[in-house]
């Protein structure tokens, strides 16, 4: 089964270069035997940031999260969301 976390964030006025900067740079916490199978980082308007992870993991199962970034590069709390996949379709 696979999860996907999704982590958005809006940067503060100015800062959307940094946040992405941030953002690239992290990885969530290792835990023994869980890495994600894919990462992808997006940009939005609004110096938004969005960073997508895939884990091959049961569901029920913790999967780590991005930590917050400093809060000086933030306009407003970072958001997240976890889905369970139940298809994929080829385009």
């Amino acid at each position: 089964m696979t999860q996907t976390l999704m982590w958005e964030a809006r940067a503060a006025d100015g800062r959307g270069a940094e946040l992405l900067a941030w953002a690239r740079s992290q990885r969530p916490p290792s835990e023994p035997g869980l890495a994600p199978s894919r990462r992808e980082t997006f940009t939005a308007p609004g110096d938004r940031v969005l960073v997508l992870t895939w884990w091959d993991a049961p569901e029920g199962t913790t999967v780590p999260e991005l930590p917050d970034p400093p809060a000086e590069l933030l306009a407003r709390p970072v958001h997240r969301w976890r889905f369970t996949s139940v298809e994929v379709a080829g385009g």
